[in-house]
């Protein structure tokens, strides 16, 4: 029987000096970390899922507006269609996701890469906002107000800009931007004598106060209210304008707001050390096959 060979690989050159007589090949023993790689795919297939979501959601919405029949309807807004906003996103989290997913399972660097740099970038992105924003408040303000006010305009034109106006005033008892009379600006409710509006002189019913008696939301409850006296309108509807609740909102709330801003950052942070540990993993073993 041949004799059996154990431990390194052994070749002898009898026509060399003793001290090169013997070569040693080397054997990495670095391998992909299996408890990385399918932690970051757990990771990303909640991303991946979420993005399904958003995109099905913000296709239905469309669907029943008729944009996916007529797409020129979202150029043709003058506002902003809250379901573009919804659409965005689920984009950007499928396409994240999917990168993540198969990067981890096929051991893919180019897709990982893809996926820790654009979080990388999201993040600083975020940061560059919050700080800018907490800087430049009155920049922040004005731009906020020419949103609103632009919306506004096109209330009655997208039923989902409508419901996110009418959510945002219940939510924070407010009305208009600065306040009712800024609902001049849409043509349903403004005070103008070429107006033939029902509306006219009116804001939408989410200005108005709620009365604890009523168990059936009156959406007439804002008609004719501007034609009043103005020292009468807080009996009825909301005179804080959102711009000032908003405001008045964020301290109020500021425990929670960077609790939340600091709980998204620790998730990218979290999926940018998966992936840059994967990254490593796998380029260790492949450098291990030159040897």
């Amino acid at each position: 029987m041949g004799a059996e060979r154990v431990g390194p690989l052994i070749t002898w050159n009898i026509c060399e000096p003793a001290s090169r007589k013997m070569h040693y090949y080397r054997y990495s023993n670095a391998e992909v970390s299996c408890w990385y790689k399918y932690l970051l795919f757990s990771y990303n297939i909640v991303f991946w899922l979420a993005g399904v979501v958003f995109l099905g959601v913000g296709l239905w919405a469309w669907s029943e507006k008729g944009v996916l029949s007529d797409l020129t309807k979202v150029t043709r807004l003058h506002g902003i269609d809250p379901v573009v906003l919804v659409l965005m996103v689920g984009v950007v989290m499928f396409t994240l996701g999917f990168a993540g997913c198969v990067g981890a399972l096929r051991e893919n660097i180019c897709l990982l890469k893809f996926f820790c740099g654009t979080i990388v970038l999201i993040f600083f992105l975020e940061l560059a906002v919050a700080v800018l924003a907490f800087l430049f408040q009155d920049w922040v303000r004005d731009r906020f107000r020419e949103f609103f006010e632009s919306n506004i305009r096109s209330y009655r034109d997208d039923i989902d800009l409508q419901n996110l106006i009418d959510s945002l005033q219940k939510a924070n008892q407010c009305c208009g931007a600065y306040g009712p009379e800024d609902w001049d600006l849409n043509v349903y409710f403004n005070c103008s004598g070429a107006s033939y509006s029902r509306e006219k002189c009116g804001v939408p019913f989410s200005c108005c106060v709620p009365d604890p008696a009523q168990k059936v939301v009156n959406t007439q409850c804002g008609y004719d209210v501007r034609t009043q006296l103005k020292s009468k309108w807080d009996e009825s509807i909301f005179t804080k304008g959102c711009i000032q609740a908003l405001e008045g909102w964020l301290p109020r709330n500021i425990y929670i707001v960077a609790g939340v801003f600091i709980a998204i950052s620790l998730l990218q942070i979290f999926g940018i050390f998966l992936a840059k540990t994967l990254i490593s993993d796998i380029e260790a073993v492949k450098a291990g096959h030159h040897f």
